[in-house]
């Protein structure tokens, strides 16, 4: 029978095959994957050797896991193949052990915006009548016949091209340092999204969307809480009230002997409300560090600085590959059904890490949002206009009235309650994993929300 979850290793210049005594050998893979920024990605990759093991008589010797080879993680599950990791390796860890077979072999690296941190090009690359996205666009180039990276750089509206006459912009730092720069002065960012085949990765520049990006599958949504048909294992959130900030910018007029503090609105079309109730901020902080950048370029820094302090209710949660369905994507949106009205809706996933070992598959992630109350809940309809929800309605016992009393008209019949939303297929594990017997599936019907 055909396995429905198959895992596969690519090593070196080339992507070759793993070869089978490094996949028999293999007992853990841990792959971390960021939303993007300053932390790169990482991986771990944990062997069961020994001293005679062809591991450690043959291929470290000849530099096969050696800094900084290539290495391309990537996972099967039903037909559909995820690139996990597109990296290099960085670190080797060798830990010996008198019992046969417990010795063990750690290979971590990182992804591969490692290797664009390497050269200093301070001062030795100029840019002459480029704007920012093109400057980006040409340092992403270099790495593709390498790496088969494929930019992905979104123009920002702060377009601007400076005089090659007045003024020549020059590089500063490594690419990675230089490019990480350039997108912090618009509140944009950048990371290598690994896929869609293995060997290939898309570099995005551009916004920090807090919405489903089209080069990644629209996630699954999470059932917890649904009477044996929940789909992930553990899911909690927390609702952080003074993580909230309202950043203002003191502006000097002239002829007031004060500067006057500006708020920035929450307001960020590329950051949209994943829900209906703002918490109110309960900090305000002036923003500073602003002082070498036009008003336009400080002003959209302003607004992305506000959209992340927004992100005020997170969630973290673990699942099962199997019995989820499909493989998590980090930076993608996800719908919550299942943990109550005010934590029932969409997410953003701002991390995942998978773990993988012979039998199991399960990642671990966390959420962040901007708003509670989902969109378009009965609740929401009127927030604050005291009106009582279905579920909620209360129910005065009738007693038996006394003779000769009036007869009270019946109540006014209730609203129907919201029927249920889309079937969604949950389906349960056939088997093991690393390799996998295939089982078959149950498809369920997934309702909406619980609203009592």
């Amino acid at each position: 029978m055909a396995s429905e979850l198959t895992l596969s290793l690519l090593v070196g210049l080339g992507l070759d095959p793993a070869p089978r005594i490094v996949m028999e050998s293999l007992t853990d893979v841990s792959v971390n994957i960021g939303a993007g920024g300053s932390s790169p990605s990482g991986f771990e990759l944990k062997f069961a050797t020994s001293k005679s093991s062809p591991i450690t008589t043959h291929l470290l010797p000849s530099g096969y896991f050696d800094p900084p080879t290539r290495v391309v993680i990537s996972a099967a599950l039903r037909g559909v193949t995820t690139v996990l990791m597109d990296g290099v390796i960085t670190q080797q860890d060798v830990v010996p052990s008198d019992e046969a077979g417990k010795s063990v072999l750690s290979i971590k690296g990182e992804d591969l915006t490692r290797m664009m941190d390497v050269v200093d090009f301070g001062g030795l690359i100029p840019y002459p009548a480029m704007p920012d996205f093109a400057r980006v666009a040409l340092i992403v180039a270099k790495y593709i016949p390498i790496y088969q990276t494929i930019p992905l750089v979104i123009p920002s509206i702060l377009f601007d091209i400076n005089n090659p006459l007045d003024a020549i912009p020059w590089q500063s730092g490594t690419d990675l340092e230089y490019i990480n720069m350039l997108a912090e002065r618009v509140g944009y960012t950048f990371y290598l999204q690994p896929g869609p085949m293995p060997g290939m990765s898309i570099a995005y520049w551009g916004p920090k969307l807090q919405a489903n990006i089209p080069f990644l599958p629209t996630p699954t949504p999470f059932a917890i809480d649904w009477d044996g048909r929940s789909n992930v294992e553990s899911l909690q959130f927390s609702f952080d009230g003074f993580k909230k900030t309202v950043f203002v910018v003191l502006i000097q007029v002239p002829d007031v002997p004060v500067p006057i503090p500006i708020p920035i609105p929450d307001v960020n079309p590329l950051s949209p409300p994943l829900g209906e109730k703002n918490p109110v901020p309960l900090k305000v902080k002036p923003l500073t560090g602003l002082s070498g950048y036009s008003p336009i370029e400080a002003a959209v820094i302003a607004l992305a600085k506000t959209a992340d302090a927004a992100n005020v209710i997170s969630g973290q949660g673990t699942l099962d590959v199997l019995r989820y369905g499909s493989i998590l994507s980090p930076r993608t949106v996800v719908e919550v059904k299942g943990a109550g009205i005010t934590y029932d809706g969409e997410y953003y996933v701002q991390t995942v890490t998978h773990t993988i070992k012979p039998g199991s598959y399960k990642q671990s992630f966390t959420l962040v949002r901007n708003r509670l109350i989902p969109s378009g809940s009965a609740f929401s309809a009127d927030l604050f206009g005291g009106q009582q929800l279905p579920a909620f309605a209360t129910a005065a016992p009738v007693s038996a009235a006394p003779p000769g009393t009036p007869v009270a008209p019946p109540p006014a019949p209730m609203p129907p309650l919201p029927g249920p939303g889309p079937a969604v297929p949950v389906p349960l594990p056939g088997g093991p994993v690393v390799p996998a017997v295939g089982g078959g599936a149950v498809v369920s019907s997934l309702p909406g929300s619980p609203t009592g």
